[in-house]
């Protein structure tokens, strides 16, 4: 499962070489807008299915969608902007008053608004079944008590009656502090209901993306009045049961996902359970020492704990008053003043007095603090008028969101606590729907809606796992979704030879560990050579910044070897948390996080994987163009070892196994003619690192008729840009775009032949995204096959796979996950586009999750059964294990392809300016030169370097 949920990315600027699309009903009047040169080109649309599969043993599942019955209706939804201001005329900006102030609105005017029930989106738009009485509609609102948390007169502490006993008398009597609200709501649009029916049958258009959007709408405001926390279609209740405590202060928070979607077999609402991280509620000083990991107030460090508070919201004692964290005091408690204003006398005058917090509280409030004297105080207030209050008095309200990357202790803790098995699931799901009562909510009964109980039988089929070729020409019948190499040689072995061992302070049996590996790997066939030289960090270094150690690495290696090396085999220090060696922990989550846990455990590779040397790669594969695997030898045996082989293997040019259709060219139009498969992924920074460069990696063939070696390409592009921008890039008679340098390299390798079909699987893109994916992106990939040769034409395929869904499948009858294998294209996908769901591997932890394929364009004509079997083969040439993973191999290869180059540079320490290596970077108009990585040296740029 992958518990974070990333923010939808914005729409990317169109590459310069690129001809904008434009929508039909503007196209006459900008047609002379297109270049005389470049004539508009058709507006590609999503393939429609081109029939159902057939092949596989027929298995009965059931699909975590109820289905919903919609009864016809001739009404409109009425859709009206919202304009909220304050009574000065000034917007309002604030999240979460809109929504006190709508309800507050309806209740006042109901009868003005004719009994209307709203469904708010929590920002501008409001919707409603029939019309208000007027199409521009104007409103007074006043709230009470909405805890705003504006500061007293002269930034008192406590609130605006924090001044007992004399100052502003009127303000003091108040018992509420109240806002007034100037509300317009203005006619928008109108969308029929009967626009659900046309996204039941799939005829998608404005109108029925709408109609759904508005019953998602009525869902969030449903949840939103039972006082949950919302993330955009997942809901999080305030029960304790449902929290799991993450360390830090932080806590993992489960809610369920609830969606509308059209399907084959009508509307039904998509259930699933969804995890968020929350802050720990409860008092404040509890938090900070729990984030900080320390035992005592006086040693938190506070412009960390100033950064971790900010926006954060809080209770504050004796008034109770809910309040945002803006920062903290200058000063602490016992030193910070306040100007505070007293009734001087019976006469009505006041004078200002200047007087400490701590005072304040101890003299006014009859509150003696405990800790907090020496503690800086927490402003609540503006940046100009602070508002004060000591630490012990604040507590943290519950249901905030934890936006900040989790350590690593964290993450594997998240995803231990918050797996479930399949039958505990659909309890939990069952238990969700019963507690939301989404049949009470009044604007569901007039959208006429009703929504079954139970979750939807479905057929599915399982495909037959592809047999395998092993050295020897041993078969391997894969068995759940798993084969075994034991005493099995490789099927096409490397020579181990002109290697060496660098060692950083890793405390084990060198000597040892390098005669298991040679007796493994000749047992696997592979030729293996001593070590030329086993280097040992110099111990002066240990405490020295990473690059001095991994320069002063080098240089032992330039002094103890004739010559420079073909392998090098790095030992890491056994801290996992060793911060020379940690690598980004956001392309670590993004690129397991899609393979079964149970892959991930059998396979051993968290240690490998958490500690891959960003600079120590960067300086072999950049650099010196060096293949290296890098290992923490703390818990090293066999099974170890064998999976290191696996990849050392790969790296230096062989494969472990093949499937046998690969080896007899028998698979169905893949082998018929030159085919070349692209796997396409944009890897994001981690949360709150939104300014760093997002990462762009294609993964391409070669050597066909394989479709199991790879090699990858890797550029930069604007932070958080999720459309690939560099897949063309020309500069004069050159292209320095990723696809180039793709369709070359299987030029070359695969006898002289230009691929005459072009396969693409996309990660990453939601189905908003698709139309720019078939018209931006693939109209990019075929300029660079023109841009070679403007005779050749290729035909394409463009399948995306989606990971993050929320569609789960379960066997009747059974408690264990569906099996390997397990392919659905019927009642829960969509009503008339081509895609299916597929679950290739075995799930042994937790609930399976299927992978989402969407064929969008089909120039090749795969039949339903022939595309599912390809996809399916491609789970299992993944050389980096023995088991099927859950999305196809050539996506996974990207996603670590993208992770590993990506540690190449500290973007935190780099210049806006590109480098002088083309191919790189990105820069959109309007913004800052995006820093290019540096290319990989021309010995490793072929290989499977990031296997």
């Amino acid at each position: 499962m992958d518990p974070l949920e990333e923010e939808l990315p914005p729409p990317p600027p169109l590459p310069p070489n690129v001809v904008p699309i434009r929508a039909e009903d503007a196209a006459a009047a900008d047609a002379n807008d297109t270049p005389p040169d470049k004539p508009t080109k058709p507006k590609r649309l999503l393939m429609v299915r081109p029939g159902l599969g057939k092949k596989g043993l027929p298995i009965q599942l059931l699909a975590n969608h109820y289905k919903v019955s919609v009864k016809s209706s001739e009404e409109f939804f009425h859709h009206y902007n919202v304009i909220m201001k304050y009574e000065d005329d000034t917007l309002v900006d604030g999240k979460g008053v809109g929504r006190k102030v709508i309800d507050k609105l309806q209740h006042t005017y109901r009868a003005e608004l004719l009994n209307k029930d709203f469904a708010y989106d929590g920002e501008k738009s409001l919707f409603t079944i029939g019309a208000l009485p007027q199409v521009n509609n104007e409103f007074t609102v006043v709230l009470e008590d909405i805890g705003t948390g504006k500061s007293a007169a002269n930034g008192s502490p406590g609130g605006n009656d924090s001044s007992p006993g004399g100052g502003d008398r009127k303000r003091v009597r108040r018992p509420f502090q109240t806002k007034t609200f100037k509300v317009e709501l203005c006619l928008a649009g109108k969308i029929p209901m009967a626009a659900i029916g046309q996204a039941i049958r799939g005829q998608e258009s404005e109108n029925s993306m709408e109609a759904l959007r508005v019953l998602d709408i009525i869902l969030r405001q449903h949840s939103a009045k039972q006082g949950c926390l919302l993330v955009r279609q997942s809901f999080f209740h305030n029960n304790p049961d449902s929290f799991v405590d993450l360390g830090g202060g932080v806590m993992g928070c489960r809610g369920f996902h609830s969606s509308f979607r059209g399907t084959q077999s009508g509307l039904s609402l998509n259930v699933d359970v969804s995890t968020t991280m929350i802050v720990k509620p409860g008092p404040l000083i509890d938090f900070l020492l729990a984030n900080q990991k320390v035992d005592h107030p006086n040693r938190i460090d506070w412009p960390k704990a100033k950064r971790a508070l900010k926006n954060l919201r809080i209770k504050a004692a004796p008034t109770n008053s809910e309040l945002k964290i803006i920062g903290l005091s200058d000063r602490n408690c016992n030193e910070q003043t306040f100007p505070l204003r007293q009734r001087n006398g019976n006469n009505g005058d006041t004078n200002t007095v200047e007087i400490t917090v701590s005072d304040y509280y101890r003299v006014h409030r009859g509150i003696e603090l405990k800790y907090s004297d020496n503690l800086p105080c927490i402003n609540a207030g503006r940046l100009k008028r602070p508002t004060y209050f000591p630490v012990e008095l604040c507590t943290l309200v519950p249901l905030q969101r934890y936006t900040k990357a989790l350590s690593t202790l964290q993450r594997s803790s998240l995803v231990e606590k918050s797996r479930q098995k399949p039958q505990e699931r659909m309890s939990t799901l069952n238990d969700a729907l019963k507690r939301s009562n989404y049949d009470s909510d009044s604007m569901l009964k007039a959208c006429g809606i009703s929504i079954s109980q139970n979750f939807t039988q479905i057929e599915g089929r399982v495909l037959q796992a592809p047999k395998m070729r092993a050295g020897n020409n041993e078969d391997l019948v894969p068995r759940n979704g798993r084969w075994n190499l034991a005493h099995k040689k490789l099927i096409k072995t490397c020579a181990i030879s002109r290697w060496s061992v660098v060692n950083f302070s890793a405390r084990c049996d060198v000597q040892g560990l390098v005669r298991d590996l040679k007796r493994l790997a000749i047992g696997k066939g592979l030729e293996f050579e001593d070590p030329h030289a086993i280097i040992e960090e110099n111990p002066s270094k240990r405490r020295a910044p990473v690059s001095v150690r991994v320069e002063e690495m080098f240089e032992q290696i330039k002094q103890k070897l004739p010559g420079a090396p073909r392998f090098l085999l790095c030992l890491l220090p056994e801290r996992k948390n060793c911060e020379v060696y940690g690598w980004f922990m956001a392309f670590f989550c993004h690129c397991l996080l899609p393979f079964p846990l149970s892959m991930i455990s059998c396979c051993r590779i968290y240690d490998t994987y958490l500690l891959q040397p960003g600079p120590w790669k960067r300086k072999c594969l950049a650099e010196f163009g060096i293949v290296t695997q890098c290992l923490a030898p703390a818990r090293v045996n066999d099974n170890y070892l064998n999976n290191v082989l696996l990849k050392i293997n790969a790296k230096l040019g062989g494969l472990n196994t093949l499937l046998q259709v690969e080896v007899s060219r028998g698979i169905p139009i893949v082998s018929e003619a030159p085919t070349i498969i692209l796997g396409m992924d944009v890897s994001h920074g981690q949360p709150g690192q939104s300014d760093r460069p997002s990462i762009a990696a294609v993964v391409s063939s070669r050597e066909w008729p394989l479709i199991s070696r790879y090699r990858a390409t890797v550029h930069t592009q604007s932070p958080k840009l999720e459309m690939m921008s560099s897949l063309f890039k020309p500069r004069g008679t050159e292209d320095d775009g990723l696809i180039r340098e793709s369709l070359i390299d299987f030029y070359t390798s695969s006898g002289k032949r230009k691929p005459d079909q072009v396969i693409i699987f996309r990660d990453g893109v939601s189905e908003s995204q698709f139309t720019q994916v078939i018209n931006i992106e693939l109209e990019q990939i075929i300029e660079a096959c023109k841009f070679l040769d403007e005779k050749w034409e290729p035909k394409f395929t463009l399948i995306v796979a989606q990971k993050n869904h929320h569609t789960k499948f379960f066997q009747t009858g059974s408690p264990e996950n569906v099996p390997p294998g397990t392919v659905v294209d019927k009642q829960v996908c969509h009503p008339k586009n081509f895609d299916f769901y597929m679950c290739a591997h075995a799930g042994m932890i937790g609930t399976s999750r299927p992978t989402h394929y969407h064929v969008l364009h089909d120039e090749i004509c795969f039949t339903a059964d022939a595309l599912q079997e390809f996809v399916h083969s491609l789970s299992y040439v993944y050389q980096r294990s023995t088991t099927a993973i859950s999305i196809v191999a050539p996506i996974a290869y990207a996603h670590l392809a993208a992770a590993q180059v990506g540690t190449f540079m500290k973007f935190e320490d780099m210049s806006d300016a590109s480098s002088s290596q083309g191919g790189g970077g990105h820069t959109s108009a309007g913004s800052v030169s995006v820093p290019e990585l540096p290319r990989l040296h021309e010995k490793v740029r072929s290989t499977m370097f990031f296997c």
